[in-house]
């Protein structure tokens, strides 16, 4: 009864970090006509370091080897992540792009599974990849654009986004570290690495940012990026790569409801399919990975 209540606890986790997510497109689209990929992303890791450190000046915390190493780690490898991901945003279609990175559901527990060299049972890839044909649904209004070089950078950050996941659960797994630390080192890293990539563009968008492109970079720095990856990391390492990113295989429902809901967008039929699809897969997967893992623990 316990662990299905800690269970529950951190899926409610995840579901909250999918939504922060599924938000952020709105916010992004505030900002990226008025600065360069690593002046908007340097602003933005930047204020969320400077919180963190505010956070971390209250708590004291001391940090452990384990966190400075993993937590760098995490920071170049989540740089890439955004870095492949915006630049490929702004060349390929919003509709190609949730389909690719949907993709991160099927890589996830593949390259977990064979680090730990455990497979998941067959009918978990099975209810994942009925996840990714509910995004199709959900994101194909439109109909699907043709391929170009954006869609070779979205796969690429799937894979990335994927191994990122996968190293957060297997290297912090039975560590003594602290998520929040390794989180600070991981903004404070990309920080580094976006800043240096444009910094005159980076002063440039801190003079000239006005009250809409400041308001969605504080939304993306303290709840997408504080927020979101201390939750996400403290969640997998109370669970599995593999679960986590099936609970956030639901971010693109979330993006599509807001959108809806504030940014004026609509939602067709088959829209509506590909969201039940969608919660349907995740649920039928979570019940999968868990009752696997309980097998594992008992064996």
């Amino acid at each position: 009864m316990l662990s299905a209540i800690r269970a529950s606890k951190v899926d409610l986790v995840l579901l909250a970090v999918a939504i922060v997510w599924g938000a952020s497109y709105l916010s992004a689209k505030a900002i990226t006509p008025f600065a360069t990929v690593p002046a908007m992303l340097s602003v933005r890791f930047g204020i969320a370091t400077l919180a963190m450190i505010a956070i971390w000046l209250i708590r004291r915390n001391k940090f452990s080897k384990t966190d400075l190493m993993l937590g760098t780690l995490f920071g170049l490898t989540q740089s890439a992540i955004m870095t492949v991901e915006t630049f490929g945003l702004k060349i390929t279609s919003a509709t190609n792009a949730g389909l690719l990175i949907s993709l991160t559901i099927i890589f996830t527990p593949i390259m977990e599974s064979a680090w730990k060299k455990r497979w998941l049972p067959r009918s978990f890839f099975l209810a994942a990849v009925g996840a990714i044909v509910g995004v199709g649904l959900l994101v194909t209004g439109n109909g699907i654009q043709e391929p170009n070089w954006g869609d070779v950078l979205l796969f690429i950050a799937a894979i990335v986004r994927a191994v990122h996941v996968t190293a957060q659960g297997v290297l912090t797994k039975d560590r003594e570290a602290s998520s929040f630390n390794m989180i600070l080192m991981q903004c404070l890293t990309a920080t580094v690495v976006f800043f240096i990539f444009d910094i005159p563009g980076a002063f440039d968008a801190i003079a000239t940012f006005g009250p809409a492109q400041w308001v969605g970079t504080l939304f993306l720095a303290l709840f997408c990026s504080v927020f979101a990856f201390v939750a996400q990391l403290w969640a997998i390492r109370r669970t599995s790569a593999s679960r986590s990113s099936l609970l956030l295989a639901t971010e693109p429902i979330w993006a599509v409801v807001i959108a809806v809901l504030f940014g004026g967008e609509t939602l067709a039929i088959l829209g509506i399919i590909g969201a039940a699809v969608i919660i349907i897969s995740t649920y039928i997967g979570q019940g999968i990975e868990s009752k696997h893992r309980e097998q594992l623990e008992n064996s």
